[in-house]
């Protein structure tokens, strides 16, 4: 893969792989989101049910090229992290996720916690911050729905001379992104976990990351100039995809906001 643009001077892209894995180069260090690269089939949950993958990545760990910091947004779950990106972890210098998943992980994985930062030497001089944000894997209140989906992280990435971008992870709370957005909005960019995935034993199959509807009302609330989306195609249990999201993006007059990503 050829090496991406300086992101002060262009808008940097984004290439998506499917699922929630999506890679780019910011401040001159390379970032890859929840790491998936397993063929199609069924993976197990914690709980003992499955999940099915329906469509394999749009990519190979080898096309990646160097990686220096993963963002974990959680590890207990193989739409998030699968067998392939467990492997790819121990080549990268840096992975950021939640406390518990540090914890997991160990060797260089570091946790964050909420509005938690870690300053990340750049190639040219100077740092990118990156920032712990909360996020809530289902309907409810945090501590009602972390014992039953684990814990989840967001990240905010800032840096001088940087846009500031927001990378989602699997939350499902509006009142969560209102609180980011009270800090960091307006956001250059957002990668947003979107899919309307439901499971009828959870929280009585109500949404447990955003809908496409709500995807668009986090790009508003953000004041984002541009969404990417992730984490709506793949696998089974979304219930939105890609039609669903340009078509909410339409209805709340965002439909220029979105970008799909680079697939190749």
């Amino acid at each position: 893969m050829s090496s991406l643009p300086d992101v002060t001077t262009t808008p940097f892209p984004v290439r998506v792989f499917g699922g929630p894995t999506a890679l780019f180069e910011y401040g001159g260090l390379r970032f890859l989101t929840d790491p998936t690269f397993d063929a199609p089939g069924d993976y197990a949950r914690p709980d003992g049910r499955f999940l099915t993958k329906t469509a394999p990545a749009g990519g190979a760990p080898a096309e990646l090229g160097p990686v220096d910091v993963v963002l974990l947004s959680h590890d207990e779950h193989p739409d998030n992290l699968d067998t392939s990106g467990r492997a790819l972890l121990a080549e990268v210098p840096l992975t950021l996720t939640t406390p518990g998943g540090g914890q997991r992980l160990g060797g260089k994985a570091k946790g964050l916690a909420d509005w938690e930062s870690v300053e990340l030497d750049r190639p040219d001089g100077g740092t990118i911050t990156v920032t712990g944000v909360p996020a809530v894997h289902g309907p409810g209140p945090r501590e009602e729905v972390e014992p039953v989906t684990g814990q989840v992280v967001g990240f905010i990435l800032t840096g001088e001379g940087l846009p500031t971008v927001y990378v989602s992870g699997d939350n499902a709370s509006l009142d969560t992104v209102k609180e980011i957005a009270g800090r960091y909005a307006p956001v250059d960019t957002a990668l947003l976990f979107a899919g309307a995935p439901r499971f009828p034993e959870l929280f009585d199959n109500q949404l447990i990351v955003l809908s496409s509807a709500q995807a668009a009302e986090a790009a508003r609330l953000l004041g984002a100039r541009r969404v990417v989306p992730v984490h709506y195609d793949s696998w089974a249990h979304f219930t939105e995809g890609h039609d669903e999201l340009a078509a909410a993006f339409t209805a709340a007059g965002l439909a220029d906001r979105l970008d799909w990503g680079r697939r190749d």
